[in-house]
């Protein structure tokens, strides 16, 4: 029997009250499914909800058939545990090796694993990892970590995989392994993630919202076109009520105009004489309640128009792709915007990190700078932004220019995104600053939310924001991992802000569908250091 993770009329919330889930009705069978939802929604509380690291408030969660394997976000490591540690494995190699000497005893002989390297060694090689088992964790890279935490869920053999965020941090290299072995798994798996290129390797998609769940068949492209469909649908219904409104509010006035008229005529009829008073009142009685009955009629009409155009907006709000249209940089095509030639540098003499670098972005070019963990890249925008300086060579930014980093370090936590717009645009007045940020999804209210409590996305989104609305942007963009920890919609938003900058880039990032999608040029490939 395969098997199959079920939710019944599950509900949860947060310590201060806020729901997360009510009355969750969700299965998940033997197929790969990407859980998929903006930050905050809850994907991580549902692992935690299967696994039982969670209590529900309401209803049950049910495992039916077989065992599942979890990797959190992070794989922690005590300083000196070893791969076989994380395995489960230590006690069972140290027989094998005591076999080798010859000291073991008859009993160790008995129960020893034979097998036990090969499907080691097997587990970690559909990771990519060619490691011994004695190695500490601790000396191996945040990404590694991540795919030994994965290769020792295969090796355990779970019926169901509960995986959350696993391609986060991870070079190149590692996503790909990551990536392919999960094309390859045939049970069933739950997958938090916002690697666009990692959910099309799933069956199906699972969207989280504050409304509850919707089930998606197929991979993220076949959900993306399903939205899309949706969005469609939505604008018609848009413009089915906004026609209802304007129909209604013709018919009342229709309406006023024939009672006009009418009493009009009714008072002339009067005047002449010939028609008993107690007539003209009870035509005049008929007349006002047929009127009201009318004018109630007309009323209800509008108001559920607008009711359902209200509801059509706030769907299209949600469904709609962020456009933006920013002002021209007016970057040159011939300017020499960064020259870097023949540099070598690094934090500890004699262990240099970047050896002999020479490039040139001219115009503007969108640059990615790529490699694995340990290459450089970071080193590479410290040289650049002037935080570290080289020991040889030399580094020329030759243009204004902003970097938005992991942090957003550009933002004053403290203050609004309002007066962090004010700061670093001085020139721009209050409509062109509430102008600006709205183009980001920043309106009203929205624009005065102190920038320490925003989400992860909304907090680049509102850098962006902040760097590229006035009026003059920056003619060279910096950017380091912008999509790691983003969800969807915020990534999809950056991305639309970073297609209309029309200056020069420079992106130091591991997702191909991030890259691919703000227009990448060229790459600068850096070498792992020896």
């Amino acid at each position: 029997m395969a098997s199959s993770i079920t939710l019944s009329n599950l509900s949860w919330a947060t310590p201060d009250g806020r729901a997360i889930f009510s009355n969750l009705e969700l299965t998940f069978g033997p197929v790969r499914t990407g859980l998929v939802g903006r930050n905050g929604v809850g994907k991580t509380t549902l692992l935690k909800l299967i696994t039982g690291e969670l209590r529900p408030q309401s209803g049950k969660v049910s495992l039916n058939g077989g065992t599942p394997g979890v990797l959190r976000q992070t794989v922690q490591a005590d300083p000196e545990e070893t791969v076989a540690d994380l395995f489960g494995v230590t006690a069972a190699l140290a027989v094998l090796r005591r076999a080798e000497t010859g000291t073991a005893t008859d009993e160790e002989l008995a129960d020893a694993d034979w097998t036990l390297e090969t499907r080691l060694a097997a587990a970690l090689g559909r990771l990519g990892l060619d490691i011994p088992p004695d190695t500490r964790l601790a000396t191996l890279s945040g990404g590694q970590n991540t795919r030994v935490g994965l290769a020792s869920l295969i090796f355990r053999e779970p019926d169901f995989l509960l995986l959350d965020e696993p391609t986060n941090n991870l070079d190149r290299e590692g996503r790909e392994a990551v990536i392919d072995f999960l094309a390859t798994w045939r049970a069933g798996a739950v997958v938090v993630s916002h690697d666009r290129e990692l959910l099309e390797t799933m069956e199906a998609i699972v969207e989280l919202t504050t409304l509850g769940a919707t089930r998606y068949g197929g991979n993220w492209s076949a959900y993306r076109e399903l939205k899309a469909l949706e969005l469609e649908a939505v604008r018609r219904n848009l413009a089915d009520a906004e026609k209802r409104i304007a129909e209604a509010a013709r018919s009342a006035q229709a309406t006023v105009e024939r009672q006009a008229r009418r009493s009009g005529a009714g008072k002339r009829k009067g005047e002449k004489g010939g028609t008993p008073r107690i007539i003209l009142g009870g035509m005049k009685d008929r007349s006002e309640d047929t009127n009201g009955m009318n004018a109630r009629l007309a009323e209800r009409r509008r108001e559920e128009a607008l009711e359902a155009a209200a509801i059509a907006r706030e769907r299209i709000e949600v469904l709609q792709p962020l456009a933006v249209k920013l002002p021209p940089t007016h970057l040159s095509a011939n300017k020499t915007v960064l020259k870097i030639d023949a540099v070598t540098a690094g934090y500890e003499l004699g262990k240099p990190i970047i050896r002999d670098l020479t490039f040139t972005i001219a115009g503007p070019e969108r640059v990615a700078v790529t490699g694995p963990n340990g290459s450089g890249k970071t080193t590479l925008l410290a040289l650049i932004t002037g935080r570290l300086a080289p020991w040889s060579g030399t580094v020329q930014v030759m243009t204004g220019f902003a970097m938005l980093d992991q942090r957003v370090s550009i933002l004053d936590p403290s203050a609004s995104i309002r007066d962090n717009f004010r700061r670093i645009n001085p020139s721009a007045d209050e409509h062109a600053c509430r102008t600006a940020l709205a183009k980001f999804m920043f309106r009203a209210d929205a624009a005065l939310q102190t920038v320490s409590t925003l989400s992860g996305g909304q907090f680049l989104r509102a850098g962006l924001a902040c760097v590229l609305g006035g009026a003059t942007p920056p003619p060279f963009l910096i950017l380091d991992e912008p999509t790691n920890h983003l969800d969807i919609d915020s990534i999809e938003a950056v991305e639309a802000g970073l297609r209309a900058y029309d200056g020069a880039l420079l992106v130091v990032s591991h997702d191909e569908s991030f890259l691919k999608a703000v227009g990448i040029s060229r790459r600068q490939e850096l070498k792992a250091a020896c």
